[in-house]
């Protein structure tokens, strides 16, 4: 199963693959149905979630029912407990939508049209379609900006964020997640490094182009935000940890003043 859909990920062009996930990985789940863990945004259990990863496969990953990873669960438990998100509707933008989030935030913001947006640079499943290193929206413009695991795929990271920053009304704010291994002081990226496979070996991915370390929030700042970094995980019960299967990830909240 592990290299199954390792070879999945790196061979499969994205824009397929998210067509396809919705009714092969299901099927998958089939084969792990059972009572030993359970997904915050769909309600499914199983004995364990399945394997997922490009290089190295983690163990209890991929929801089977939504496709939410260890990732997705902690974000959704954050919003959905820390934030008035799902009480209100907000002007929101959601830039390369998880479609575990996007499943619940289309139908709660279905009454308000316009304002919740997706976008993307190419998915199928998005509203607008745009490079997010020059977004074209207003200065401004939204309440809530939802971008998550994208800045690490984006050859000017600063210029997004800056973008960010420029559509965000004073007042708003944003969750803007990235892989961040905390072991680096500093944010490591090397443009000269183009190679798809040498990528791979050296950024954990093909087409990420940057490892970001605990500099990450400093990096956000750096846009005119301000930023919270958030061990939330740590917030919770070991025994939701474990029914969850989170990660130890932070959340990282911005603010516009």
């Amino acid at each position: 199963m592990k290299r199954l859909i390792r070879w999945a990920l790196n061979h499969i062009p994205r824009p397929v693959l998210q067509r396809m996930a919705g009714w092969a990985v299901p099927i998958l789940g089939l084969f792990y149905r059972g009572r030993g863990v359970e997904c915050p945004l769909c309600g499914s259990h199983y004995r364990r979630f399945l394997p997922y990863g490009y290089v190295h496969s983690r163990a209890n990953a991929l929801c089977p029912h939504c496709l939410s990873l260890e990732r997705h669960r902690l974000l959704w438990l954050y919003l959905t407990r820390e934030t008035d998100l799902l009480q209100s509707h907000p002007r929101t933008l959601h830039i390369a939508p998880e479609v575990c989030i996007m499943r619940h935030l289309k139908p709660h913001f279905a009454a308000y049209p316009g304002r919740y947006v997706t976008a993307d640079l190419e998915s199928p499943l998005a509203d607008l379609h745009f490079d997010v290193q020059q977004i074209p929206l207003a200065d401004n413009s939204v309440d809530v900006i939802l971008c998550n695991h994208l800045l690490e795929h984006v050859a000017d990271d600063r210029r997004a964020l800056r973008e960010l920053h420029r559509i965000l009304k004073p007042g708003g704010w944003g969750i803007v997640l990235s892989p961040v291994e905390p072991d680096y002081e500093q944010t490591f990226e090397d443009d000269t490094i183009t190679d798809p496979d040498e990528r791979t070996r050296i950024f954990g991915q093909y087409d990420h182009r940057r490892i970001y370390g605990a500099d990450y929030a400093d990096r956000l700042r750096g846009a005119g935000f301000d930023a919270a970094d958030i061990d939330y995980a740590a917030s919770l019960t070991e025994e939701e940890r474990r029914r969850y299967a989170l990660p130890t990830d932070h959340i990282y909240v911005v603010y516009k003043h």
